[in-house]
């Protein structure tokens, strides 16, 4: 089975499987308005059946709902360099997990999907669908993306999906994050998530004498004695740039979470999305 087959398998299931019964989506709650209850009718969705009501009153009744405006969701990839790294997984294989599990939540919730792919420009748009087969093109796109040599553009990313996006949407955008992003005005006109992806080596790496690196965006080689102390620094810039990104977010009401190549993607965007 390909790589693209795995993660598709294994988002589908999660989404369309594991989550019946429990949650039925990671928009947990979205798209529907409770109005009324009623007694329980053969054919009804058991998953709307109200327990507390119907133990009081010894008989099945349900949640009727009234479905609210589609929401449009848009997932946007930073697929720059540096995505191109990974001690368990690659960060650009764990961004095509985060794509499939939240289109197929999309999908399954009755909203509409567009998908973005972006470096130092727009290099793929996916048009708004409620088709399965946009899932499996999105996913292979974002795994067959050549990162190498190119540069995280946040700034042209932001441009473009206020341009382009005159409907308000759900804005997901998923990358590792190395650059603080100025989504202001993006956040004014649309609701923007951040999901950061990163490999826990990028932020304490290990000790590793005199070394040769080439930087993955540029191509170029940095030479020089990574000691301890060389290693503690760079931990402390990473903490101290991570600070900054937090606060930014904060500050302009953008959600936010990490996950780790080493994670459960499926928990990590739960988390993220619970209680909206």
């Amino acid at each position: 089975m390909s790589k693209l087959q795995k993660i598709l398998v294994r988002a589908r299931r999660q989404v369309f499987s594991e989550m019946v019964g429990n949650n039925p989506s990671i928009f947990q709650g979205e798209g529907y308005d409770f109005i009324e209850l009623r007694e329980y009718m053969p054919g009804d969705d058991i998953r709307h059946i109200d327990w507390n009501i119907t133990a009081k009153l010894k008989k099945p009744y349900i949640k009727i709902f009234r479905e609210e405006r589609e929401l449009n969701v848009v997932v946007a990839s930073m697929l720059n360099g540096s995505v191109y790294f990974g001690s368990k997984r690659f960060k650009q294989d764990v961004i095509a997990e985060v794509n499939a599990l939240l289109s197929f939540s999309t999908i399954k919730n009755g909203d509409l999907l567009s998908s973005y792919i972006f470096a130092e420009q727009m290099y793929s748009h996916l048009k708004p669908s409620k088709k399965l087969h946009q899932v499996h093109k999105n996913v292979q796109e974002i795994l067959e993306f050549e990162p190498l040599n190119h540069k995280a553009d946040y700034k042209a990313m932001a441009n473009t999906l206020f341009k382009r996006l005159k409907r308000k949407s759900l804005i997901i955008i998923v990358g590792d994050f190395f650059e603080v992003p100025d989504f202001k005005l993006l956040a004014r006109k649309h609701e923007v998530v951040a999901v950061i992806v990163r490999d826990r080596l990028e932020e304490h790496p290990p000790e590793m004498g005199f070394s040769s690196l080439v930087d993955p965006e540029s191509g170029s080689v940095l030479e020089g004695d990574f000691n301890a102390q060389t290693v503690k620094d760079y931990a402390k810039k990473v903490l101290i740039h991570d600070r900054e990104l937090y606060a930014t977010f904060r500050k302009h009401q953008i959600r936010f979470s990490k996950i780790y190549t080493d994670e459960n993607v499926s928990v990590g965007l739960r988390r993220l999305f619970e209680g909206r």
